[in-house]
């Protein structure tokens, strides 16, 4: 096999598993494409043969490169205009590439979890919880001690403690008809329909980062909720834009898109039981929505 061959061989081998360390690690698909082939690039002046377990090289590269973004992106975050929320992603990407049942690590509202936790705690979270490295693995993948990675990951469970609510069901056909009646609902201004698919304590998180026109903090209580949405000046814009009902991040979402392409991208929290809305996650800024358009 030519030295090109065994280069694309590995790129078609380990290009998902690092885009799903990735993805999850910054919360952005382009950012984490932009790690990813930086990490192929630096492989492709290698001997794949000088490299013992390739995984783990695959997966100790690209966490080092998303720890160095993250810590340097803190004080960008730090100035974003309004909330900032993760890039959706939508179910034909590449993503997820893991087993099932580790698809609630994609959803929204984990990837959101993630972002009360530093970077570092971020990396040994995932590494260990998601992809089930051993401490010692974790340990060359980050520079730490295996004493200290356990003192890393018990103190991000400490951060998350509470924070972590009960996976709804997903992928259900009441999850979809819910959605959909909240898109009709939406449409119509129709305050009746919202009530009774809103849970009492629902938020409203959007992010126009500062470009498009959203709420710059987040709406709490269903009765603000309601006042918004069914405000006919608000949102007119969206009521306007064609509507698709589809899956972004494992779960059902909507894209709203205009004949350029998506312009807002809308995703949910369900209540454990699976019938209300507990979280509305409102993406608009432009940036984020360029995987979508692709």
């Amino acid at each position: 096999m030519t030295n090109k061959a065994a280069f694309e061989t590995l790129y078609r081998t380990y290009r998902t598993y690092g885009m799903s360390i990735a993805y999850r690690m910054l919360g952005t698909y382009a950012d984490a494409e932009d790690i990813v082939q930086d990490v192929f690039a630096e492989l492709a002046d290698k001997d794949p043969a000088e490299i013992h377990h390739m995984k783990s090289y695959i997966a100790k590269s690209v966490t080092n490169r998303c720890l160095n973004l993250l810590r340097s992106a803190r004080k960008t975050r730090e100035e974003y205009i309004g909330e900032w929320l993760p890039e959706p992603i939508a179910a034909s990407s590449e993503l997820p590439e893991l087993a099932a049942e580790q698809k609630d690590t994609l959803s929204y509202a984990y990837l959101l979890m993630l972002e009360r936790l530093s970077p570092i705690e971020r990396a040994v979270f995932l590494l260990r919880e998601v992809f089930e490295y051993g401490y010692g693995q974790i340990a060359d993948m980050t520079g730490k001690t295996e004493a200290n990675c356990r003192k890393i990951l018990s103190r991000a469970k400490r951060q998350l403690q509470g924070n972590e609510e009960p996976a709804s069901p997903r992928g259900t056909e009441r999850q979809r008809a819910a959605v959909e009646r909240f898109a009709d609902a939406f449409l119509h201004c129709d305050s009746k329909a919202l009530l009774e698919l809103l849970a009492e304590d629902a938020v409203l998180i959007s992010d126009g980062g500062g470009v498009a026109r959203t709420a710059i903090r987040p709406i709490f209580g269903r009765d603000r909720i309601l006042r918004l949405f069914c405000s006919p000046k608000a949102y007119r814009d969206m009521r306007i834009w064609s509507r698709q009902i589809t899956e972004l991040n494992g779960e059902t979402a909507i894209v709203f898109t205009d004949g350029h392409g998506a312009k807002a991208a809308v995703c949910f929290r369900f209540t454990e039981s699976g019938d209300r809305l507990r979280h509305v996650y409102m993406i608009k800024n432009p940036y984020k929505l360029v995987h979508l358009r692709t």
